[in-house]
């Protein structure tokens, strides 16, 4: 049996590659101790949120929108195996596609998003870097910040992730990108496009000012 692989190390989860998980290749994500907690504390905080990230991914892929493939959830330790999703994240490949094809990437980033909020999922972290696309599928990853609410505010602030990382990421085509991405969140969301949208901006606009209260503003 081949030894796991670790491929990323976060500050609550580290993820691992077994290439030979009862014959499939598989991803772990193990949530680790922390020994600033209470053991006990330690141990119910990192179970229920495997647990809840689990369902999470569930409750995303019932709304359309394609997951990792959860084999097994082991709450006692912390972890979940999940399939190895074959592809490239969108942040390291967007930049070299085409025009068309960089609006009907982002169109479909902002389909499936907007599913992911009329499921009432927010993401918590929905950037290029948590997307790989798998083939003409792109399937959303980590959910570890994830939850479900239909709350205005929380979709106006995965909506302003997403900007905020286009700006900062992929600021050469960053306008582009979100111009497909609203046209497909809106054909996806509806009616309820709007309010989520106009709490962006609202969130946009108080980011804006507490930069200038601060003297953030690069004017001096």
């Amino acid at each position: 049996m081949e030894a796991l692989k670790l491929i990323a190390k976060g500050a609550e989860a580290d993820l691992w590659l077994d290439p030979d998980w009862n014959g499939v290749r598989t991803m772990l994500k193990k949530r680790g101790k922390k020994g600033y907690r209470h053991p006990e504390i330690d141990r119910e905080i990192r179970r229920q949120r495997t647990i809840h990230e689990a369902e999470i991914m569930h409750r995303a892929k019932a709304s359309g929108v394609p997951t990792p493939i959860i084999y097994q959830v082991d709450p006692e330790g912390a972890t979940i195996v999940m399939q190895f999703v074959e592809g490239a994240r969108v942040r390291d490949i967007v930049d070299d596609l085409d025009a068309e094809a960089r609006a009907d990437l982002f169109r479909l980033i902002g389909v499936q998003s907007g599913r992911l909020h009329g499921g009432g999922i927010v993401h918590g972290d929905l950037t290029t870097s948590n997307m790989i696309r798998a083939g003409k599928a792109v399937v959303f990853i980590d959910f570890g910040l994830g939850e479900v609410s239909s709350d205005a505010e929380k979709r106006g602030v995965d909506l302003h992730l997403m900007r905020r990382m286009l700006t900062s990421t992929h600021f050469r085509h960053a306008e582009e990108f979100f111009a497909a991405f609203e046209d497909g969140y809106r054909s996806a969301m509806g009616d309820e496009a709007e309010e989520a949208l106009c709490r962006m901006e609202e969130i946009e606009r108080r980011g804006r000012y507490v930069e200038r209260e601060n003297g953030l503003d690069g004017d001096g």
